[in-house]
């Protein structure tokens, strides 16, 4: 590889270049397209995906191809008016909801956490090194997660050199990259310390016990209590987090890693946050990946008769102030 090649490498989040290289070899390999394409022939992959494949996936497989052929110096052709009107009548005679993970409500949050505490003070009591580190790791990974709203590949990421933590405090905690980080120029988000169900004092707990003083957060733990040198994988967090949950008693088949996420933006909204201080604390650019969350039923006056969102709080004994971060 040449440094220029290397350079080019880095400047593309890792997932986008896994994903717009699947892309390619379908277009190319599995449905047997000649590259460079025509707009002709890329309406006719569309009509041949179409009802078959999501419309977000049809539309990651456009920018996969756009991004081939402008990087190959070739023409675009998913601009050309023909795949833009099939990809219109695809939306109107495949209409499908969006998919979306639940949001995990702060008392599953508080059940599980609960479960984990318990589980860590029976195993400190026998002497289970292996398990009192599985219930402090997962804790962390859980409250952090919650309240910071963190995607998986975010939480996956973290590293013990990027983040400062006091008890009692907060901490502040440094992305290097992210998803809506287009330009690589780094996040730093901020999360308070809480009189319970605390991120902050989860964190330390978990370091301190484990040892960590740098690399990766959240690490794979063997039965005998074995820390890996790698980060988890993103794609473990699912099958991690339902896991958690129903050993804890929670029905977990609705959540997914975003739950964490969408249970954050769930709370936020019905505890009064407002669109801006919400984006701003989540990351989102998007008003649309927002608005998702806030609940009509607030601008009622009080007539509704019950909120769509449930809170699933009982107030928190010292709420986020969204002036905090």
């Amino acid at each position: 590889m040449s440094e220029i090649e290397r350079y080019l490498q880095a400047g593309t989040r890792e997932n986008t270049r896994r994903s717009y290289q699947s892309a390619i070899e379908h277009f190319e390999v599995s449905w047997g397209g000649f590259l460079p394409a025509t707009g002709d022939s890329v309406a006719r992959y569309l009509v041949a995906h179409a009802g078959k494949l999501s419309l977000n996936t049809l539309k990651l497989r456009l920018a996969a191809l756009a991004q081939w052929h402008i990087s190959q110096g070739f023409p675009d052709p998913t601009k050309a008016p023909v795949v833009r009107q099939v990809l219109k009548g695809v939306r109107a005679l495949h209409p499908v909801r969006e998919k979306q993970a639940a949001p995990l409500p702060l008392q599953h949050l508080q059940q599980a956490v609960d479960w984990l505490n318990a589980e860590a003070g029976a195993a400190e009591v026998r002497g289970d090194g292996a398990s009192l580190l599985r219930c402090r790791r997962d804790s962390a990974l859980l409250l952090i997660g919650f309240w910071r709203g963190f995607r998986s590949d975010e939480l996956c990421r973290l590293e013990v050199e990027r983040i400062q933590a006091v008890a009692g405090v907060g901490m502040e905690i440094h992305l290097p990259r992210s998803k809506g980080d287009r330009d690589f120029l780094g996040t730093t988000h901020r999360a308070p310390a809480l009189k319970r169900l605390c991120p902050v004092q989860a964190y330390l707990d978990w370091i301190a016990l484990a040892g960590l003083t740098r690399g990766p957060v959240f690490r794979r733990l063997d039965r005998w209590g074995n820390l890996g040198a790698d980060g988890l994988n993103p794609n473990s967090l699912i099958a991690l987090l339902r896991q958690i949950l129903e050993r804890a008693g929670v029905p977990a088949e609705s959540y997914s890693s975003h739950s964490l996420r969408r249970g954050f933006a769930t709370w936020a909204a019905a505890n009064g946050w407002d669109l801006k201080s919400l984006m701003g604390y989540v990351g989102w650019k998007d008003v649309k990946s927002a608005m998702r969350y806030i609940d009509p039923t607030l601008s009622f006056g009080g007539l509704a008769a019950r909120p769509l969102l449930e809170s699933g709080n009982d107030a928190l004994p010292e709420s986020l102030d969204p002036s905090d971060s």
